[in-house]
């Protein structure tokens, strides 16, 4: 479904929830690597699980833009609503 098609209160409704979805994803992308950075530095424990999970929050991170542009698009029909 197009945006032009949506209500104003849908609309409005998507923006809060990829709001609140974005910051959940950035603070839990950031703690795992974190995490991972900690174990890689500072664990003696050198299996290769730290290094290797390094690379879930470096590929996930690729979501956010997505998000913010949608995000973007859909202020602009907002504004153009009004």
């Amino acid at each position: 479904m197009k945006l032009q098609e949506k209500t104003t209160e849908r609309l409005e409704g998507e923006l809060r929830g990829l709001k609140a979805i974005n910051g959940a994803l950035i603070g839990v992308l950031g703690a795992l690597f974190i995490v991972c950075l900690w174990g890689l530095f500072f664990t003696e424990d050198k299996s290769g699980t730290f290094s290797a999970l390094i690379v879930v929050p470096i590929a996930l991170s690729a979501i956010i833009p997505l998000n913010y542009g949608n995000m973007n698009k859909i202020k602009a029909e907002l504004k153009s609503r009004e």
